[in-house]
């Protein structure tokens, strides 16, 4: 697939605002594991390619098993997640499949029990960030295979070109 628009380069002030919003989830107290494992699983049901090679990269450069980042996919029947990383899962998937589903109240109470207000508020703004990351990526087709880990990661979770 050929590269349509260089979206950090038309955008940067757009960029700029959405890498200020991910640096703060980067830096919120959530756990960076968690973190990765939420923003790959949001970037399978996206079909994002690019996001996927990137955060299963940083999940590994900050020591996430590959064992757990191939199960991720079926990770309800897995026995490789703490029930806290299953509360956060199911979030992110209801939330990223917001359209087609109800974001129930027994959901929001199980979630709860493993997250206080501002670690679940934190949580959302994280998936709500790399759902944005994953549509612009897919819309405008970011090449896949190219980001390389720099560090552990960017501090704001993007390449040095987005």
């Amino acid at each position: 697939m050929t590269k349509r628009i260089d979206y950090g380069t038309v955008s940067r002030e757009g960029l700029a605002a959405l890498g200020k919003l991910e640096a703060y989830v980067m830096h919120s107290g959530l756990e960076r594991s968690l973190l990765e494992l939420v923003k790959t699983r949001t970037s399978q049901l996206n079909h994002c390619a690019y996001c996927i090679d990137m955060h299963t990269k940083d999940a590994r450069a900050a020591g996430e098993t590959e064992q757990r980042l191939y199960a991720l996919s079926a990770w309800r029947e897995a026995p490789f997640y703490t029930e806290r990383e299953r509360s956060a899962l199911e979030w992110t998937e209801a939330l990223t499949l917001i359209s087609q589903n109800d974001v129930s109240d027994e959901l929001y109470l199980r979630v709860r029990q493993h997250f206080n207000e501002k670690e679940l508020v934190d949580r959302t703004l994280g998936i709500a960030t790399i759902n944005t990351w994953n549509r612009l990526s897919v819309g405008f087709r970011t090449e896949v295979g190219s980001y390389q880990v720099s560090g552990v990661a960017a501090s704001d979770g993007r390449p040095d070109n987005a």
